[in-house]
């Protein structure tokens, strides 16, 4: 697999390369947010702010949904009275109890690690919530327990449905007090995406295209993806993994300050290095930063600093902030254009950017 910069405006082969249509689900995110609103209106989430505040929030997923709890952390902020813990596993820690609520997501609602949890809090009398399909392990659980359940119908890979995932958690955060998010907001956000949609569609150039143009930027380098803050880092894992599944390209994820403890070595190694006589150019690093409006002084110190570094070595960078008032304004300017590059780099290098038969493989091969 070459990659070849003109496939990105050649209209026929976008359309030939995407057979799945994962362009056609990125930019169905604005709807997404409108559809999740309305799902969990009408499953009246409002209901939660009837338990009163919870000791914690314990959102519950896998890869996509799992993201959502990275989200509503970012959203949320560090003031939130109530810590929001995001738990990738098939076990719930030790400490949930009767006093916490669990948020259980699943685009599909049958990942065993989400289900086994979500049946773990049930049988320590947490509060549960579950934003899942109806008819799903997942829904059957919730229904059990007469715990609230968000029915969301999602289509094509779960990575297509961030947002539809996404709404109903922050929407059940505002029930509870944890964060302003009216439907202004998520209005707001919805055509935050439509105009990254406008921009990011395929007919337009790549000159003007930020989508394209980011693609162009990461093609044969390795990224290095870094957050400035809990809203730039939500967004630079999503960035990282659109890459790994729709473009099966590696990324490297990492959140400043940690970042500049151990991944900025990686700028006076071998990957750094251009060799400018090479026959044939190889694969070098290029780091990504995404910023945030509200950083702490001294991570933008940092990053400030990491920037000239990666200029004085040459290696190539790119940089993206993130716009808007509220925070999830602020990931949708980000993440909105993380989907579009990660798509447009696979069809780029002419890999169709919706199917993960390694990912397949392997849960066929732990299910034996």
């Amino acid at each position: 697999m070459t990659w070849e910069p003109g496939r990105l405006d050649d209209q026929r082969h976008l359309a030939e390369a995407d057979p799945g249509g994962m362009l056609l689900a990125v930019a169905s995110s604005a709807a997404q947010v409108r559809t999740g609103h309305r799902a969990a209106v009408e499953a009246g989430v409002d209901r939660l702010a009837g338990l009163g505040r919870p000791r914690a929030v314990v959102v519950a997923g896998m890869g996509t949904a799992g993201l959502t709890g990275d989200i509503l952390a970012a959203v949320c902020g560090n003031g939130v009275p109530a810590p929001i813990v995001t738990l990738r596993s098939y076990q719930l820690p030790g400490w949930v109890g009767a006093t916490d609520l669990v948020i259980a997501v699943s685009a599909t609602g049958d990942e065993d690690e989400t289900v086994s949890v979500a049946v773990q809090a049930v049988r320590r009398g947490c509060a549960l919530l579950a934003v899942c399909p109806p008819g799903s392990p997942l829904e059957a659980v919730a229904v059990q327990a007469s715990a609230l359940h968000v029915p969301v119908r999602a289509e094509g890979q779960p990575r297509a449905n961030l947002w539809l995932l996404t709404i109903p958690v922050v929407a059940a955060a505002s029930a509870l007090g944890l964060v302003t998010a009216g439907p202004e907001v998520f209005e707001r956000v919805a055509a935050i995406l439509e105009d990254i949609a406008h921009r990011c569609r395929p007919s337009s150039e790549s000159f003007i295209n930020p989508g394209k143009s980011l693609a162009l930027d990461l093609a044969e380098s390795i990224p290095m993806i870094w957050g400035s803050s809990p809203v730039a880092c939500a967004a630079a894992r999503r960035l990282a993994s659109q890459l790994n599944e729709s473009g099966k390209y590696p990324a490297i994820f990492g959140e400043l300050p940690e970042a500049g403890h151990n991944q900025v070595a990686a700028l006076e190694g071998p990957l750094a290095e251009r060799d400018i006589f090479a026959d044939e150019a190889g694969p070098t690093l290029r780091l990504v930063m995404l910023r945030d409006v509200e950083e702490h002084p001294q991570v933008t110190r940092q990053r400030e600093t990491s920037l000239r570094l990666a200029t004085d070595r040459d290696v190539p960078v790119s940089e993206l902030t993130a716009e808007g008032v509220h925070p999830l304004e602020r990931l949708a300017t980000l993440i909105g254009l993380a989907d579009y590059a990660g798509t447009y780099l696979a069809l780029g290098y002419d890999v169709d950017p919706t199917p993960v038969a390694t990912i397949t493989e392997l849960k066929a091969r732990v299910s034996q």
